[in-house]
């Protein structure tokens, strides 16, 4: 439970809420059509409330339940201030500078990242977007066929630069476990300067505390990430979900038999991967050929 109210971000308090009215519920005994029929709102609004994906909540609402499920005056006034700092403060990509180069679909996927305990991250082709350098960023946006204004760039740059604040935060630091394929150590993106500086920042980040980089070598053959990218989002105290990203636009996969394959294809890859220790042999290895 988040008990720092005052410096935790609007995103963790929406997560610590949704948790606590979940756990109160249940120790009422209420189920969720016993309570919209009493709070007299729909059950999707209940169920935002408890998944926390309720940009904003409001106040009155978090009273409403904690009167019906008759909490303690300091669970009541503590949930009361988790849902006042959704109101008051906005998460860093709601900014002005920020929010034009983030699509809603991309925007719900922040949220998600900001509030996991761990992201299991399978690239097949280019390094994992937590673990890119700014120039390798920058190069990818500027070979894009659909041809980006500079500003706008520089937008999604800054984007890119600051969701990686969270495998160093000082509290909770997001634990990062990334699975590339060996191509992401070959293929030159921007320029054999700009690999170099990437592949350098890979081998650095390879050590972090929070952070395990494994490489599949070219020589295990067929493997479970030969269908695309994926990012595997695990919670404290919620159901772990999929995020995939294409041509086609973003998904968020939460149906548990899907995402059960999908923790088992990262499992595979973990074990067919070289370890850590190697597979951080491999990235210096191939700094020598930038």
């Amino acid at each position: 439970m988040i008990t720092d109210v005052e410096s935790a971000t609007p995103a963790l308090c929406r997560l610590q809420l949704g948790r606590e009215l979940r756990k109160l519920r249940a120790a009422a005994g209420l189920t969720s059509t016993q309570v919209v029929r009493k709070l007299i709102c729909s059950p999707s609004k209940l169920t935002r409330l408890e998944t926390g994906e309720n940009a904003v909540v409001e106040t009155a609402d978090v009273m409403a339940l904690c009167e019906i499920y008759g909490a303690r005056p300091e669970v009541r006034e503590l949930l009361i201030g988790y849902a006042a700092v959704t109101k008051t403060r906005k998460d860093w990509w709601q900014s002005p500078e920020y929010r034009p180069a983030i699509s809603p679909t991309f925007k719900a996927y922040l949220g998600l990242e900001a509030t996991a305990e761990a992201l299991h991250n399978y690239e097949g082709e280019y390094v994992p977007g937590l673990l890119q350098t700014e120039g390798y960023v920058r190069a990818i946006h500027e070979m894009a066929p659909e041809a980006l204004p500079a500003d706008e760039i520089d937008r999604l740059v800054a984007v890119r630069m600051t969701r990686q604040e969270a495998m160093h935060r000082a509290d909770r630091p997001l634990k990062f476990a990334a699975i590339i394929n060996e191509a992401v150590l070959r293929r030159q993106v921007g320029g054999p300067a700009v690999m170099r500086a990437q592949v350098e920042h890979l081998a650095e980040m390879a050590s972090h505390p929070a952070v395990r980089v494994q490489v599949v070598p070219f020589k295990a053959g067929v493997h479970a990430g030969m269908n695309g990218a994926f990012t595997l989002l695990r919670f404290e105290d919620a159901s772990p979900i999929v995020y995939l990203e294409n041509l086609g636009g973003a998904s968020v996969i939460r149906r548990r038999a899907d995402v059960v394959q999908y923790e088992e294809a990262f499992t595979d890859l973990q074990i067919l991967a070289v370890g850590p220790q190697e597979s951080l042999g491999m990235i210096k290895e191939a700094i020598k050929e930038f």
